[in-house]
């Protein structure tokens, strides 16, 4: 079996919820309190192994996520940030339709810097969510722009939270990059 580190970045708005997805996945915790993050904080968590699609073999990921500050402005520092990432988990907040509309140039700028990488597109505070399918219809128009999955989150209960990483982990599959 094959065992592989890959860089991962979680990207998105200001307080859609990214550090509570890391925290939740890596640590299996939430904290309702809010601490922004400032810069970038990486985290590493080993995932189960999976067969590669292309060619069969086993392999272990090992995600090297790094938690990427809010985003509302870009500049040369966040883009080096994005180099050399495996894939990335572009997160809106699905109680701010404002998230999803910044989903496009948070795309791009990553794609820009990481044009081979995997994404999937999360949304995320599924628990507070209040069924609304305009929403769900954009978050979904956005995914099959990007060539994309579509995950729906709660990093408060953890719905989805493992199967988002692990979506990530398959369409990584064995990439050398």
């Amino acid at each position: 079996m094959a065992s592989v580190k890959k860089k991962i970045c979680l990207i998105g708005s200001f307080a859609v919820g990214k550090t509570s997805l890391i925290q939740r996945y890596v640590y299996d915790r939430f904290d309702e309190k809010y601490l922004s993050t400032i810069g970038v904080k990486i985290s590493q968590k080993a995932l189960p192994p999976i067969t590669d699609s292309n060619d069969g073999q086993m392999i272990q990921h090992t995600f090297l996520i790094w938690d990427i500050a809010g985003l509302e402005k870009f500049d040369s520092v966040v883009a080096n940030y994005f180099r050399g990432a495996a894939g990335a988990l572009i997160v809106a907040d699905l109680t701010r339709q404002e998230t999803i509309e910044h989903l496009n140039p948070l795309y791009d700028r990553f794609t820009s810097a990481s044009p081979d990488a995997a994404v999937i597109v999360l949304g995320n505070k599924l628990d507070i969510f209040k069924e609304d399918k305009q929403t769900q219809a954009a978050l979904k128009a956005r995914a099959a722009d990007f060539n994309s999955e579509l995950v729906l989150t709660s990093a408060k209960t953890g719905e989805g939270v493992e199967q988002a990483f692990l979506k990530l982990s398959q369409k990584i599959g064995c990439r050398s990059e």
